[in-house]
């Protein structure tokens, strides 16, 4: 059994925490699924800090992998993995996925609250999870660190508090343009936030690299050309923060000397890379509207992390300053990932406005009470955040009459200046002052 690494634990979380962990905003659901629930099921990109997130409330832990369950496929007892001080944190449970079920069974066994920490980087198949973690089981998303959690927003504006109607005031944190890119380009993994911009830049580029040579066949047994992949990460870099078509991408993926992917294998890949959790998709919100206009359904797709599409499309901040048409897309891509995790904070849910009259909403923040808010992500200047104002306020008007409550707060995210509230009740809000 020396392919499975076991930390004892022993008196408290404090034993295995550790000692220069940054708090972070899921730290909170955390607390609570474990109050709740016997076993909590952390999911997110590998290295966004779900172990050390898992070994800050976990008394014991086993860090887990293919030999683990080649051991445990061969009749090993799986009392050896999962007896230990709870919360018993199971790392990377999936690479041993006979687990799953033995863990299920302590479950019902103990009868007791908060007993194991699941941390995963990869959605395994359906036929491993079969059995139902129902009543046992809650799940917690994870992802790469928002502006506010690595200590370069101030926090000045919350989301929750504009929902609530609080004022919308702060002051510019002197930040230009290029300081914003710099941060998308660095990311918000936490090994990289102290790390200079070529050092983290260069790390993201391994990441995809170690993506397409290695994980994106892994995770579900089928074997993928990692070139190919490499095309598609960078045909949904050109293409982030749109309603890009599968039959598009495929298009784009084609290089000097070979042929284009097929639309059906562009399907299969992005399945993938979803499980992996570093390609994920923003649905559309689907309100009732009084007027003729139709909703559109198709959902936006984005990298997880901003630092991914500059990798994958080999760019850097000198580049992106002389294409401020794809800089005002990769801005809306990090700015989304920080309303992800602050949405999620707030038990809240995201989403995007399209309908056929040509009207865009880049994000839609959906409280689980029914309030809700809407925001255009612009980089900033006089001109974008009146155009932003516009569709919003055009919004509004068009749900006037209809079954959907009038929106909570309006608001343009920028990258720059001042939070104010303008004479029409739009709040301008720089990402740099936004929290949970």
């Amino acid at each position: 059994m020396d392919s499975v690494k076991i930390d004892p634990g022993g008196a408290g979380p404090s034993d295995i925490a550790p000692a220069s962990y940054r708090p972070r905003l899921v730290d909170e659901r955390m607390r609570a699924a474990l109050r709740t629930m016997p076993a909590t099921v952390v999911e997110g990109p590998r290295a966004c800090g779900k172990t050390w997130t898992g070994r800050q409330f976990a008394a014991s832990a086993v860090y887990l992998d293919e030999r683990a369950n080649a051991a445990l496929a061969a009749g090993m007892d799986p009392a050896s993995i999962l007896d230990g001080a709870t919360p018993r944190l199971l790392d990377e449970w999936q690479l041993a996925p006979a687990v799953w079920n033995a863990m299920r069974r302590a479950c019902d066994a103990r009868g007791l609250r908060g007993q194991f920490i699941l941390t995963g980087s990869a959605d395994p198949p359906d036929d491993i999870t079969r059995h139902s973690g129902a009543g046992r089981i809650m799940r917690v998303p994870m992802r790469t660190m928002s502006l506010f959690e690595s200590g370069e927003s101030s926090g000045d504006v919350s989301l929750q508090g504009l929902i609530d109607g609080e004022a919308c005031t702060a002051a510019d944190a002197g930040l230009s343009l290029g300081d914003v890119l710099a941060l998308a380009c660095r990311g918000g993994w936490p090994q990289q936030l102290d790390a200079d911009l070529p050092t983290a830049a260069a790390a993201a580029s391994a990441y995809l690299d170690e993506i397409s040579r290695t994980d994106v066949s892994r995770v579900d047994g089928v074997e993928r050309d990692p070139m190919r992949v490499r095309r598609l990460l960078a045909s949904i870099a050109r293409n982030v923060a749109t309603e890009v078509r599968h039959t598009v991408l495929a298009a784009d993926s084609a290089a000097a000397g070979e042929p284009p992917l097929e639309r059906r294998t562009v399907a299969c890949y992005l399945a993938a890379l979803r499980r992996l959790f570093v390609v994920e998709e923003i649905p559309a919100w689907r309100p009732h509207i009084a007027s003729r206009a139709q909703a559109r359904n198709a959902a936006k797709i984005h990298f997880v992390d901003p630092s991914l599409t500059a990798a994958a499309l080999r760019t850097t901040v000198d580049t992106l300053l002389r294409n401020l048409s794809f800089v005002g897309r990769l801005f809306e891509s990090m700015a989304l990932r920080d309303l992800q995790v602050y949405a999620e904070a707030n038990r809240c849910s995201l989403s995007h406005y399209r309908d056929s009259h040509h009207l865009e909403v880049d994000a839609i923040v959906e409280h689980a009470d029914g309030r809700w808010a809407a925001a255009e992500i612009k980089l900033g200047g006089p001109d974008a955040i009146d155009k932003g104002a516009k569709s919003l306020l055009r919004l509004r008007a068009k749900l006037e009459g209809g079954r959907t409550s009038p929106p909570a707060r309006l608001a343009v995210i920028t990258a720059t200046g001042y939070a104010y509230e303008r004479p029409d009740g739009v709040c301008v809000v720089p990402l740099t002052s936004l929290r949970p």
